[in-house]
């Protein structure tokens, strides 16, 4: 058996940490947008200006990958784990708004920094060597229950797979 390598995408989980300063852009907007319709502020303010271009994996993909990877993949190379499809962040930003059922605006504050301008793994050889695909997108990962809890929405959605 050879060591093993796997890289994977940031992920969209039921555990993550919301810390305004610290944690992922993900939780980082849920939080903001939840607070700001629970407070009914005009605005919500996020980083940078909304063009990086992100790939997000849903967690029950990654772990599938993973078992698939452990199971089939027995060389030296490395494989990366992705959706392999990417959505910027201004794009993120609206539909976690739409999700959340927050009215007001988005300010992008160009003061502070986009971070990286491009996440998109090439999959294609997780999908060659052992069959690995993500079924679930990003808009039924951030509607899934119990996360759709922390959007603030009721009733929660089951996860819809991807044709």
């Amino acid at each position: 058996m050879h060591g093993r390598m796997w890289q994977l995408e940031d992920d969209i989980s039921l555990h993550y940490n919301d810390d305004l300063v610290m944690s992922h852009v993900i939780p980082a907007m849920i939080r903001k947008f939840k607070e700001a319709k629970e407070q009914n502020l005009p605005t919500v303010i996020l980083w940078g200006d909304g063009s990086p271009m992100w790939e997000f994996l849903y967690v029950e993909d990654a772990a599938e990958g993973l078992v698939l990877a452990t199971e089939r993949f027995d060389k030296p190379e490395s494989v990366n784990l992705g959706s392999g499809a990417e959505i910027s962040i201004k794009d993120l930003a609206d539909l976690i708004k739409r999700l959340t059922g927050y009215q007001g605006a988005i300010i992008w504050d160009t003061t502070k920094p986009n971070g990286q301008p491009r996440r998109l793994l090439d999959v294609s050889r997780a999908e060659r060597e052992f069959g690995f695909q993500a079924r679930i997108n990003l808009t039924a990962g951030l509607s899934h229950s119990p996360l759709c809890v922390r959007l603030g929405r009721r009733p929660c959605v089951p996860v819809e797979l991807r044709c």
